[in-house]
């Protein structure tokens, strides 16, 4: 299973396993008690009445532990500014055993790629609110030039750091850090997966990472055989 879609100018997020399913679930649940369920019908993704009525017990009281028995693989590629608000749902966990590889600049030289907004955002009167509107047409055209200045000054100096011999993890330290992409291989349970997109598809999230979040859930969609706990875990959006 290999599900892609495209996100903001450089980046992707891939679906590449599932293990589990709302059977899955169920039969956790129903461990305590040693019994088990079936497919109605044996046929898979049918799910009984009564079983679905049990996930939405378990998620209505807060019995989370059997939805951690289902695990997604993704590969995501995104802006670090991404990645890092990203990386707090496997490290701000206490509920999780994420799994999180990510390619490392220490080692990789090449394939060098920002992000570069299509729009700029002005500052929120709120600070915790992040931006607020679309900036006007000067400063963002501002913003653009003086951006790309940045960048092909900061790659230049890169490369002649790594021409001279020194240490690609030092050679770093000249790139600007938050808009260049990095790629890397998430691991997480269904739980962790759906709280990390009910916080992240909510309005006040910041703009890129909704857009990840939009993707994941809209990948999700083909998984028709956690319809059910997706369903019941997700805030209506």
């Amino acid at each position: 299973m290999i599900s892609h879609r495209e996100v903001l100018d450089h980046g992707y997020v891939r679906l590449l396993d599932v293990m589990g399913s709302d059977l899955t679930v169920v039969n956790a649940a129903r461990a305590s008690f040693a019994k088990r369920s079936s497919w109605e019908g044996d046929s898979p993704g049918n799910l009984r009445r009564s079983d679905q009525r049990l996930i939405e017990f378990l998620a209505k009281h807060g019995h989370m532990s059997p939805f951690r028995h289902v695990t997604l693989q993704f590969e995501v590629k995104a802006p670090l500014m991404v990645a890092r608000q990203w990386w707090k749902y496997v490290v701000g966990g206490d509920h999780t055993m994420d799994g999180w590889n990510e390619t490392s600049r220490r080692y990789v030289t090449g394939a060098l790629e920002f992000y570069r907004p299509e729009q700029w955002r002005t500052a929120a009167a709120n600070r915790k609110q992040g931006s607020a509107g679309v900036a006007d047409d000067h400063p963002a055209q501002l913003m653009d030039d003086m951006l790309a200045r940045v960048l092909n000054l900061a790659v230049s100096y890169y490369e002649c750091a790594c021409e001279l011999g020194i240490a690609p993890e030092q050679a770093r330290l000249l790139l600007p850090m938050y808009g260049l992409y990095t790629s890397w291989y998430w691991t997480t349970s269904l739980q962790g997966l759906t709280h990390f997109l009910n916080q992240r598809l909510a309005d006040d999230a910041q703009w890129e990472i909704q857009q990840y979040a939009r993707t994941v859930r809209n990948l999700l969609g083909n998984v028709w055989a956690l319809q059910h706990s997706v369903k019941v875990l997700l805030k209506p959006s």
